[in-house]
């Protein structure tokens, strides 16, 4: 067996039936436990995004961790992995992206709740995760130290590959560049920032996310109202297919659902713990206001950039198009704004990714710090730091140039083994970002 497929076999091992039934289940335990938290406090879950810092120390503002996260959040899974799902799970996979999304909101809320409750300080700030809450909320450091190692290699390698890999295709279609100097040229901007440390990471983000999501919505919404008299059909589409109505046999449904939730966890990240990282770095009043915060976030990620990915596909977009997935969004803004639609997908990518890797440097650096906290301010942690930097740039290029298939089974390995490790430890520790909910509550 060839390096990509004994890859692709892990990949279908990690996300095996039980992975999925685990994700959807902690997320309706998290509902019902919370009480439907993300629907009672969507109006706490906009206020939260605006909270003043709390001033107990270096920690960056609600609002930066908050774009931060969604940068990490809104990336190729957006475009390039919504289309994934599309074109072998149908239509109906938009709908599992969605009911993964709002229950998924009930799993970022207590991942970054408990990230609150259990950071630790440094010279650079807060930082913390599911790290710091396996290792003191569990007393299970091994498995700690575990999450963070999967961390570096999962986010700052394997994942940074997914997000090149993704931004040179686009390029490629749109313009014709060489997939090796698109990872050159990311790589070189990339290095601006994060060499910059978490206030450079977390100002840029907060200038470019919300200005990149607001960009890519205005142009979907283009496209949907000059195609308006297809939008029943689309969503009726979307709600037969979720339920086999049409397919043929029962594999065509289990792909559907499949393909639904891991691209929509693969995007909107609830329950593999990078949102936590970030939430953890907040200076916030009360832990539960960066929870309400990042689940807010997951609801911008799927249930907005996805679904207006989903609607300009289903609706404009050719439908035999292979195995060029960035080339579906593309196509699909072409129909209505000729010569723009891979333009502007490349260079939406171009943001998305930019931003996308930043969120997993730092999710990274946070995770390297938590494994050297003994050694802070060091010689040793600073080499290990800067090691990692230079690892992080290579992979940015040489992921440029990869075989998408390959990345994107390295990259459902990565989420997997941390969403297995993460949404399991959260089902253990849930009475506590219960009881945080409730002492919040009393407080209000």
């Amino acid at each position: 067996m060839s390096a990509a497929g004994i890859v692709s076999k892990i990949s279908q091992i990690i996300w095996s039936p039980p992975l999925v039934v685990l994700l959807i289940c902690a997320g309706l335990f998290f509902t019902a436990g919370t009480r439907f938290v993300q629907v009672r406090h969507l109006k706490d879950m906009v206020k939260s995004l605006f909270a003043v810092k709390a001033g107990k120390g270096q920690g960056i503002s609600s609002f930066e961790a908050f774009c931060m996260a969604l940068s990490g959040r809104i990336g190729t899974g957006n475009i390039v992995g919504v289309a994934t799902a599309i074109a072998i799970g149908g239509p109906g996979s938009v709908f599992w992206m969605w009911l993964i999304a709002f229950f998924g909101a009930a799993t970022a809320f207590m991942e970054s709740t408990l990230a609150q409750q259990y950071k630790f300080n440094h010279s650079t700030g807060f930082r913390g995760g599911p790290f710091s809450y396996i290792e003191k909320g569990l007393k299970q450091k091994w498995l700690g130290v575990f999450f963070a190692v999967a961390v570096v290699l999962g986010y700052g390698i394997f994942l940074v590959t997914v997000q090149a890999n993704g931004l040179s295709s686009a390029m490629q279609n749109a313009f014709g560049v060489s997939p090796v100097y698109v990872g050159i040229a990311l790589a070189v901007v990339l290095a601006v920032v994060i060499f910059g440390g978490i206030k450079v990471i977390s100002r840029v983000s907060a200038v470019i996310t919300p200005f990149m999501a607001l960009g890519y919505i205005i142009v979907a919404l283009v496209v949907i109202f000059s195609n308006l008299g297809a939008v029943p059909g689309v969503f009726a589409s979307i709600f037969k297919g979720a339920f086999g109505i049409g397919a043929i046999g029962g594999g065509a449904l289990g792909t559907t659902i499949m393909m639904g939730v891991k691209r929509g966890i693969f995007s909107n990240e609830a329950g593999q713990g990078g949102g936590a990282i970030v939430s953890a770095s907040a200076d916030v009043s009360h832990p539960v206001r960066q929870g309400f915060a990042q689940s807010f976030s997951v609801y911008v990620d799927t249930l907005f950039v996805c679904t207006a990915t989903a609607l300009m596909i289903l609706i404009a977009a050719p439908q035999d198009m292979g195995t060029n997935f960035a080339g579906y969004t593309q196509a699909a803004v072409d129909t209505v704004l000729p010569g723009f639609g891979s333009a502007f997908i490349s260079v939406a990518m171009v943001f998305f990714v930019y931003t996308t890797i930043m969120a997993y440097y730092f999710y990274s650096e946070s995770s390297i710090i938590y494994l050297m906290r003994r050694r802070e301010g060091s010689k040793l942690e600073k080499g290990t730091v800067l090691a990692f930097r230079l690892a992080l740039l290579t992979a940015t290029v040489l992921g440029a140039a990869y075989e998408s298939t390959l990345v994107w089974d390295l990259g459902d390995i990565a989420v997997g083994i941390q969403a297995w490790v993460n949404v399991i430890a959260l089902l253990l520790l849930s009475r506590q970002g219960f009881k945080a909910l409730r002492d919040f509550e009393k407080g209000v």
